[in-house]
């Protein structure tokens, strides 16, 4: 890989990583348009441990008082301050971790054909314009404190089925939450809140793979894609969350649909 491509993809995966405009399409759209090789797995894991720091550290304060009193739940056996989100954070990945061991050979051959992700990327991002559309009539929108069991295990499911390349991960569970009337900015930051053990069990994985297989590493290469994508997911973190409550989803459905109609012109017989 040279530094162009380096920097372009690492930018790429730190931004759309939680933008609701799904990273896989991004990541298959630019390498075929630009004529490049695949950035290989290694390079993958490092852009999404970047993002994972990012995240990390912009919600550091909120994740050591939910781990504080996650703690304080389990040795008092009752509910602690933030302790009840730190529960809906851990059994809202259930659903996904079992879907990505039960269903990895399939989401990784079959289901990355670029019209499954054009067409994915079309009908989530419909679905998006309507549950934003339905979550603007709520006239009490609640928080992500406000989450119940039945709640965080429909946006745990919901979380599942960004398995399915093109859906957009953060976009299928912001969804998910403003169906079940979260402000946009609660679905929001409890989507990035759930992206933290999905990440830590994608990466784990790839890890693994990486571990038994007989790759070269380029360390150099890894270390600047992971610094990249941390720096421009901390921004994007940033300004979507203060944006958000402003210009609302409208704009990135209408980005996922001309991006979706793009991929299927490119691919469409392909």
């Amino acid at each position: 890989m040279d530094f162009l491509q380096i920097v372009i993809l690492a930018v790429i995966q730190g931004f759309t990583e939680f933008l609701p405009i799904s990273s896989s399409a991004h990541l298959i759209l630019f390498p075929r348009l630009l004529g490049w090789t695949d950035q290989g797995l290694a390079f993958d894991v490092a852009v999404h441990l970047g993002t994972l720091g990012a995240v990390v550290w912009y919600f550091r304060t909120d994740l050591a008082g939910m781990s504080r009193d996650w703690l304080g739940s389990l040795r008092l056996r009752r509910s602690v301050g933030d302790s009840r989100l730190a529960w809906a954070v851990l059994l809202g990945t259930i659903p996904v971790g079992l879907a990505g061991l039960l269903f990895k050979g399939l989401v990784e051959t079959e289901l990355r054909s670029p019209m499954v992700i054009a067409w994915a990327t079309i009908i989530f991002g419909l679905l998006l314009w309507l549950a934003d559309h339905v979550g603007r009539k709520s006239s009490q929108p609640r928080d992500e404190r406000s989450l119940t069991w039945r709640d965080i295990a429909l946006i745990g499911c919901a979380q599942a089925v960004a398995l399915i390349p093109g859906t957009s991960r953060s976009g299928i569970t912001m969804t998910a939450g403003l169906l079940l009337g979260l402000s946009r900015s609660a679905a929001a930051r409890f989507s990035f809140l759930l992206s933290i053990p999905v990440i830590v069990l994608a990466s784990g994985l790839s890890v693994l793979d990486l571990v038994r297989g007989d790759h070269a590493v380029d360390w150099l290469s890894l270390s600047v894609g992971a610094l990249l994508s941390g720096l421009s997911a901390y921004a994007c973190i940033h300004l979507f969350l203060k944006l958000l409550e402003r210009i609302g989803m409208l704009p990135f459905v209408i980005y996922r649909l001309i991006l979706g109609a793009l991929l299927l012109y490119l691919f469409a017989g392909a």
